[in-house]
């Protein structure tokens, strides 16, 4: 099992050239086995910075939070 750590929130960049932002969530079950879930949300951004924008505004993300691929 990897030990590196999973940001919260992930923006990517799509083949049209459209950035996408996915919202992933870690939980443990009842023997502490981690349990991750990520969701895409369905808006695009035209840029990295306009969808790290959206993510501090709605989601009060910090800088350290977010990763860029």
């Amino acid at each position: 099992m990897s030990r590196a750590i999973v940001r919260p929130y992930l923006v990517a960049k799509d083949a049209e050239g459209a950035f996408h932002v996915t919202v992933r969530t870690m939980r443990r079950n009842s023997q502490g086995y981690p349990l991750h879930t990520s969701e895409v949300l369905a808006e695009t951004f035209p840029t990295a910075m306009s969808a790290r924008a959206h993510l501090r505004a709605r989601y009060s993300a910090q800088a350290t939070d977010i990763e860029v691929k």
